[in-house]
């Protein structure tokens, strides 16, 4: 019997938000697969929290760097859509470009999944941007102490343990529900791949969407987590890896990360700068036999890349071994507890 992957190109899902999603995407674009990125409509942060707050649209920061991530367009229109104003600039001060027009694009096209596709068209983007819902929607969390907060800021700047988060309309009277194609794309993926980025508020936010966790449970394709290198102040800290998939278990009642990706390589001492890079803590412990214990398959290997004074993923290695996934047996032959 043909193997179907070897006659079409795999269709990868990545699910998340932040600023990890873009490094794997930028590795993704030029390889022979159909790229789907779900990502969060969350966000209360920054230029796209502003935005937000002024005009009732979805924040646009995160769309706007997966669409630089993947489109095909020369260099000048990505640093143009990347431009950030000056603080001097009163009226603009601290706006990005791409923002303002992904939120005046949403204004004439009545919502944001339609205008993303049009402004996709525009930058040449190789794979398909699916806001993760059409409305912009609002974080919650429930913190160990009993206590609730809302949006996604206020929940990080608590550095309070959570215990779960969901999400909700901006108004509070509907359930959140995801547009069909995001749902059609999980269901028809060859692999989702979830990170890396903030456990609570960049990955988990899409799967509380009402539909969006139940299809990643129920797709055929397999789940792959990106395991983050540092935890996260306000969010992950003392966390091991073990931690960061039993959270993502526990919100989706049962086991569904097939396999992680762990880094393995040690952070130097002294390098991180904390006050530059302020959400980070420390890097993340292993526990592989929490793991195994979840049911997942471990990858681990050196995925740390090291840059100005920061820890990350390394783009290349990490898709690396995502393509290296999809062409092994096991790989369709998906384990759930």
């Amino acid at each position: 019997m043909r193997d179907p992957l070897r006659t079409r190109r795999p269709k990868i899902v990545v699910i998340g938000g932040g600023t990890g999603l873009p490094v794997i995407l930028g590795n993704l674009r030029d390889r022979d697969v159909d790229i789907t990125a779900v990502v969060t409509v969350a966000d209360d942060g920054g230029s796209s929290g502003i935005i937000r707050h002024y005009v009732n649209v979805v924040p646009p920061g995160d769309i706007r760097n997966v669409m630089v991530a993947l489109a095909e367009v020369p260099n000048i229109y990505k640093d143009l859509f990347q431009y950030r104003f000056e603080t001097t600039d009163d009226f603009f001060a601290g706006h990005a470009i791409g923002n303002l027009i992904i939120a005046a694009l949403s204004e004439m096209r009545g919502g944001i999944f339609d205008a993303v596709q049009e402004l996709s068209q525009l930058m040449r983007v190789n794979g398909h941007i699916y806001p993760a819902a059409n409305e912009p929607l609002e974080l919650h969390a429930q913190f160990a102490d009993g206590s609730t907060l809302s949006g996604e800021s206020e929940i990080t700047a608590a550095h309070k343990l959570i215990k779960r988060v969901w999400v909700e309309t901006s108004d509070h009277h509907d359930q959140p529900h995801a547009v069909q194609p995001v749902i059609d794309a999980i269901m028809d993926a060859d692999q989702i791949v979830l990170g890396p980025g903030s456990l609570f508020t960049s990955i988990l936010p899409n799967l509380m969407i009402e539909g969006v966790g139940k299809a990643v449970k129920e797709s055929p394709a397999e789940v792959v987590y990106i395991c983050n290198i540092m935890t996260q102040k306000g969010e992950t800290e003392n966390f091991t890896d073990a931690d960061h998939v039993r959270v993502l278990n526990q919100h989706l009642n049962e086991n569904f990360i097939d396999t992680v990706l762990v880094n393995t390589r040690k952070v130097p001492d002294q390098y991180i700068d904390y006050q530059r890079w302020d959400e980070m803590s420390q890097p993340v412990r292993h526990d592989f036999q929490g793991l195994r214990d979840q049911g997942c398959r471990v990858i681990s290997t050196d995925f740390l890349e090291l840059r100005d004074n920061g820890a990350f993923h390394n783009g290349q290695e990490v898709v690396h071994e995502l393509l290296n996934l999809i062409g092994q047996p096991r790989y369709r032959m998906k384990r759930r507890l």
